[in-house]
């Protein structure tokens, strides 16, 4: 039973993963595909994480697993953070799109 919801996991999170790229190359601005970039991708990415482990299902393996799904969870919003401060200082974001422009000098 746990090979089957393996399996099942690791085709779900490979379909997230394929969705985020294609959503990276297809949407039209920098947030819409920082967006596709974090979203789908950490999803898909534990997904194939909780799948690897169900298939192993060894201590050391399962150990190691953990530390990478951290070390993503803990990267994935900082690193999508730069870029989208990265992209607005650069002038690379339309702020008319924004509903609140926390950026915005007030001086």
């Amino acid at each position: 039973m746990a090979d089957w919801l393996g399996a099942g996991c690791l085709v779900a999170g490979g379909l997230l993963s394929l969705a985020a790229g294609i959503g990276v190359l297809r949407f039209p601005d920098v947030l819409d595909r920082m967006h596709a970039a974090t979203k789908p991708q950490v999803l898909g990415v534990l997904l194939l994480l909780a799948g690897v482990a169900l298939r192993l299902r060894t201590p050391d393996d399962i150990g190691m697993i953990v530390l990478v799904a951290v070390f993503q969870l803990a990267t994935a919003p900082v690193a999508a953070q730069m870029v989208g401060r990265a992209a607005y200082r650069s002038g690379r974001v339309d702020r008319s799109l924004l509903d609140t422009d926390e950026l915005a000098d007030e001086g």
